[in-house]
């Protein structure tokens, strides 16, 4: 592309409307993405003598080979589509967001008839109420306990009241830690929806009543000489109060509102930002969370904090109505559009001048400079581990990049259950979302060699094809979970699996470096077997050490799925015989025996307490698992007497 493409020529063809504009390097990666409201003037910018940009554009124009553009119709749609393209390809040189979090929610299924007090990653458009988001999730997981133990509500997956009589009640309800209402004429709805009625005002910040209900439960126990009773009722009175004093921070105005700090160090081209983001949720402070953004060199305060609001909020489900910032942004107004649009309401960023919100964002702000200061050390032995370990890495082979690392291992036990895996780390650090699976389908009996092969030749197969459907437009961006084709790719193992893995690519027409992982007698690594010579490593090297690392996941990977077949063999064997016996039961069954020989030693009582499991279907379990012992110990027998 670069030796076709004429820079100048092409700057002249940019049309005077908004769009994207995608930067690439001599190797055709990805290296920046940009929105323009006007292209022609955006694009132009970067080609024209320094003035001012600082080292780190300056580095990025010089390995610009090529560049693209889509045009849109507004500089809203740009946005949304900048925002795509980073989160797919994380280019190298643009600002990006390190903490990619999600948070969680309660949600109380207020539309079912019986409702449940849940844990929840997602803020769906349903007839459920959700509170939050949390940051933390301990505190989420604790705060439901606390609730249904207070209330008596249940946590099943019954559907009820369809399910109601069918079954027999669980644990909970023995345990008098639920109000039961899957029993036949157990408690009411009405009854019960006092109850979550109850949960939802202590959910809304209501503690007081709470609180007065608690402590009558707990004096008429006491009076009545119940005191069993009395101390799990002066627990539960505890934890409200400890919760309730968490809330040391409040507005008298009752909105969600994110107040946003900042700490950088620009004049340091590969310096890290810290977004300190106070989260205050119908006028309380229900959490705070600090947040590094990569590759800030050369930006200004308000281009991070432009950076941060597009990637943060594009991946959270939940908007506040006021975002509240140190600076004004540029892109204020198109943001808000965005925003608002997301949310379906009016969304507002403001910069506080005077009083109590000025006082706050200075908070954040000096919040996010203790930070930067105190994790300026760790992040530098943290950068050696990860990007210093890769540049080590590919000064080792002679390469210009390898930032994107697949390495690639085999799991089989005579030849049962072939198991591929596909491990991938980016800039030192593994990228899990993208690891992948691969159950063999060709190759029966022990063949690496051909195990290997069908694995690869899948994968990049998959991603040629994947290419050819984004570029043809028949596929969304962020659906290709092959697209991205590595820097450099690491095979566990020396040059029989190098050989295997640069055949494939050689078929498929793909040129990517490979490396093998050699290990030693003791099954250590060793070294790289690179370009048929194995180069030698120092072990005391953070480059020797990510190896290590990528080598025992890309191992670890492997085994795990391998044994989760086998696991799974071996349940099928033995459970699929029993009449009655299904998915939902089978599941039941192995949650609460942790193996087929504790569950064949089980007495008929103790399989019925077993969710799911009637007494009938109990009493069948229990009959095929001794008969069968019984069947075993003839045969023993007669092989013992000949």
């Amino acid at each position: 592309m670069s030796e076709k493409f004429d820079i100048k020529e092409e700057l002249h063809k940019l049309p005077a409307r908004p769009g994207v504009y995608i930067m690439h390097d001599e190797r055709d990666a990805i290296i920046y993405v940009g929105k323009a409201k006007i292209l022609r003037n955006r694009v132009r910018s970067y080609f024209r003598a320094n003035v001012g940009r600082g080292p780190a554009i300056d580095s990025m124009i010089r390995q610009i080979a090529y560049f693209e553009y889509i045009v849109t119709d507004t500089e809203l749609e740009a946005l949304i589509l900048e925002n795509n393209l980073i989160k797919e390809h994380r280019p190298k040189y643009n600002t990006l967001l390190v903490d990619d979090k999600t948070y969680p929610y309660i949600k109380v299924t207020t539309g079912e008839e019986f409702p449940r007090i849940l844990f929840s990653r997602t803020r769906k458009k349903d007839k459920a109420r959700y509170f939050g988001p949390f940051t933390s999730a301990g505190a989420v997981h604790d705060t439901i306990e606390l609730l249904n133990r207070m209330y008596g509500l249940r946590d099943c997956r019954r559907v009820l009241p369809r399910d109601t009589g069918k079954e027999r009640p669980c644990l909970n309800y023995y345990m008098k830690r639920c109000s039961g209402p899957c029993v036949k004429d157990g408690i009411s709805p009405e009854a019960y929806r006092e109850k979550v009625d109850l949960a939802l005002e202590f959910l809304s910040g209501n503690y007081g009543l709470i609180i007065k209900d608690l402590t009558q439960k707990m004096e008429k126990a006491s009076e009545d000489l119940e005191f069993e009773e009395a101390i799990r009722w002066r627990d539960l009175l505890n934890s409200v109060k400890q919760i309730s004093q968490k809330q040391k921070m409040t507005e008298s105005e009752g909105e969600d509102k994110d107040i946003l700090g900042i700490a950088s160090e620009p004049e340091n081209a590969d310096a890290d930002a810290v977004i300190q983001t106070f989260f205050i949720r119908d006028g309380r402070l229900i959490g705070r969370e600090h947040f590094y953004m990569n590759h800030v060199g050369g930006k200004t305060t308000q281009e991070i904090l432009s950076e941060f609001i597009k990637q943060f909020y594009a991946g959270t489900p939940f908007i506040p109505r006021t975002i509240m910032l140190p600076e004004e942004i540029e892109d204020r107004e198109v943001i808000e559009e965005w925003l608002s649009a997301r949310k379906e309401g009016k969304v507002t960023i403001l910069v506080p001048k005077k009083g109590q919100k000025e006082k706050l964002v200075e908070l954040a702000g000096e919040n996010a400079e203790a930070i930067l200061k105190k994790d300026k050390e760790r992040m530098r032995r943290e950068e050696g581990r990860t990007i210093g370990a890769v540049h080590e890495i590919a000064q080792l082979l002679g390469l210009s990049v390898a930032d994107r690392m697949e390495s690639y291992d085999i799991s089989d036990i005579s030849g049962f259950a072939n198991v591929g895996s596909m491990v991938v780390y980016e800039k030192g650090r593994p990228r899990r979302s993208d690891y992948r699976k691969f159950r063999i389908k060709t190759v029966a009996g022990p063949d690496d060699y051909a195990c290997m092969k069908e694995v690869l030749t899948r994968r990049f197969t998959h991603g040629i094809e994947e290419r050819k459907e984004l570029e043809e437009g028949n596929m969304d961006v962020s659906l290709g979970s092959f697209t991205r084709f590595p820097d450099l790719i690491l095979m566990d193992g020396g040059r029989g699996q190098v050989n295997i893995c640069l055949s494939v690519l050689k078929e498929l027409g793909l040129d990517i470096p490979v490396a093998g992982m050699v290990k030693d007698d003791n099954h250590r690594t060793r070294g790289l077997y690179f370009h048929n010579t194995e180069l030698p490593i120092d072990t005391k090297s953070e480059g020797f050490k990510l190896i290590t690392r990528i080598q025992d996941e890309t191992h670890r990977f492997a085994i795990e799925y391998h044994r989760s077949l086998r696991s799974k063999a071996q349940i099928r064997s033995r459970l699929d015989d029993i009449p009655g016996i299904g998915p939902q039961r089978k599941k039941a069954l192995m949650k609460q025996f942790r193996s087929i020989d504790e569950m064949a030693a089980a007495s008929a009582e103790e399989i019925a307490a077993v969710p799911g499991i009637p007494q009938k279907q109990a009493e069948v379990i229990y009959r095929y698992f001794h008969e069968k012992n019984a069947e075993e110990g003839k045969e023993h027998e007669a092989d013992t007497a000949e």
